[in-house]
């Protein structure tokens, strides 16, 4: 009898969505990350895909006619979807507009809040809590014509991003991934991610849960 898969709740913005902002679409399963991943670890892996473009980590967003604040809908999707193996939260680059936050501290704040939902959810008895991955997206950039990235978005507040989210992991027990170490911004917009740099970071997020995650995580959650 074949073990059940491995369950991973992708939880993101546009980036995890997967906006082509060469096309102004969303990008195919060939190219969305989440998919990439679950392809390259093979068939131990079961992905669900939540990327909501504009997704803050906790701040809402009044420019928007529906709830963008990742805190209000994370733990119904927790309860929707249990039983999780790990969860992968990669958000941030909605909280760096200036009309929403801003700074990479208040980010990293807000990664840190929805870690804390996660490891206090009420999880159902026959569910153990999923083991946690933050990414720290990819650093914005310049566009072609020289002009900083979209919606006031500073480039040196995305490149603060990193060493704060990493210092959240490591004090709440979680596995990091920096996503800028595989992938950069387009140079359309200074922050969505062409194929090319989408597919890179499906791969090496799959790299990574082969050698580290989830051989930790199955000692933990797979005696059910």
């Amino acid at each position: 009898m074949h073990p059940e898969p491995h369950r991973v709740l992708c939880f993101g913005d546009s980036l995890t969505w997967g906006l082509d902002p060469l096309q102004g679409r969303r990008h195919g399963e060939a190219a969305r990350w989440p998919l990439v991943m679950e392809r390259a670890f093979g068939p131990g892996l079961r992905v669900i895909e939540d990327g909501q473009g504009g997704r803050t980590t906790v701040f809402e967003d009044p420019s928007s006619q529906v709830s963008r604040n990742g805190a209000m809908v994370l733990p119904v999707l927790l309860s929707t979807h249990q039983p999780l193996d790990l969860v992968i939260i990669m958000l941030g680059t909605n909280d760096l507009k200036p009309a929403i936050c801003g700074s990479a501290e208040g980010a990293a704040d807000g990664i840190g809040h929805l870690v804390e939902l996660i490891q206090t959810h009420p999880w159902h008895a026959s569910c153990r809590m999923p083991g946690i991955m933050i990414v720290s997206p990819p650093h914005f950039r310049r566009t072609v014509e020289g002009e900083g990235p979209r919606l006031g978005r500073e480039i040196s507040e995305s490149l603060r991003l990193q060493p704060a989210y990493r210092a959240v992991a490591a004090a709440r027990g979680c596995h990091f991934f920096d996503a800028a170490s595989v992938a950069e911004a387009s140079a359309v917009d200074g922050v969505h991610l062409e194929a090319e740099a989408t597919r890179a970071i499906g791969l090496a997020i799959a790299r990574v849960l082969q050698d580290h995650v989830f051989p930790a995580v199955k000692d933990d959650s797979h005696g059910r």
